[in-house]
């Protein structure tokens, strides 16, 4: 389900702004945090303001990984790209991110180009709309690339498409893993609570990899019970990831964002009020 750009921008402005007393759109709202471990703040924060409770449930933990040579390699490439804000937090614990004269850097959305900024890289190119592999293979500057070179921070296992978009236009690929997720099984009390909570509650869906490792923590009885909460998805992958696992339809947000999952779902709250 594609919720409507102008709705969607109106309530992106809504999670940024103050709004009156009795006026909050989730207000009786759980929102289900799969973030990392000890990365829920910001949605907890924007679900907070918006008048939701956050049930966080981190599926995995983040880990550094030294990349070496790797990461110097990558930053030295015409074009750089990293995958995450937390692939940039993770690089420039290891080195000074700088850009250099005549260097294109990219992000696959505007948490990622912050992150590039909040570094040292002030000039960093993302889509406009949307968010993730399918919308930055839309950029323009990444369309003819036979024999370019292009740095990727990333981690092991992620952004499969559009690593293999960007091999299919012909680019020369320098991989620079700078972390890597580590699978959590959540104990089984939070389970049980996840199962037990009010039949308004939705699950906040960013990261196909966090959805699977939970998948497999929950008996068919957890998944069922799962299927039948709204769930978002901030792009197309993950929506059609969920329809795959049995949820029926799917909210689509328009980038990975708090501010945008949030709106898709107060967006549908607001039609079933």
């Amino acid at each position: 389900m594609k919720i409507p750009r102008a709705v969607v921008v109106g309530l992106c402005q809504s999670a940024r702004m103050p709004r009156a007393r009795n006026a909050k759109p989730l207000q009786g709202w759980y929102v289900i945090s799969l973030r990392p471990l000890g990365q829920h703040g910001p949605l907890r924060h924007q679900a907070t303001r918006l008048g939701a409770r956050t049930f966080a449930l981190s599926t995995l933990r983040l880990a550094p990984l030294p990349a070496g040579d790797s990461l110097a390699t990558a930053l030295r490439c015409p074009r750089v790209l990293a995958t995450s804000p937390a692939a940039v937090r993770f690089a420039s614990a290891q080195r000074a991110l700088r850009a250099r004269a005549g260097q294109e850097w990219f992000a696959p959305g505007a948490g990622t180009a912050a992150a590039w900024r909040r570094a040292g890289v002030e000039r960093v190119h993302f889509p406009v709309r949307g968010a993730g592999a399918e919308a930055m293979l839309d950029e323009p500057l990444l369309q003819r690339l036979e024999g370019a070179r292009v740095g990727i921070i990333t981690a092991p296992g992620g952004r499969d498409a559009l690593l293999e978009g960007l091999r299919a236009r012909g680019a020369q690929l320098c991989l620079a893993p700078v972390y890597q997720r580590e699978s959590l099984r959540p104990p089984s009390a939070r389970l049980r609570a996840l199962a037990a909570l009010p039949e308004r509650s939705a699950l906040m869906l960013s990261s196909g990899e966090a959805l699977a490792s939970l998948w497999h923590s929950l008996d068919e009885a957890g998944r069922a019970a799962l299927r039948r909460r709204p769930c978002v998805a901030s792009s197309p992958r993950l929506a059609a990831q969920a329809r795959e696992l049995g949820f029926r339809m799917p909210l689509r947000a328009s980038g990975a964002r708090p501010e945008h999952l949030l709106a898709a779902l107060a967006a549908h709250a607001a039609g079933i009020r």
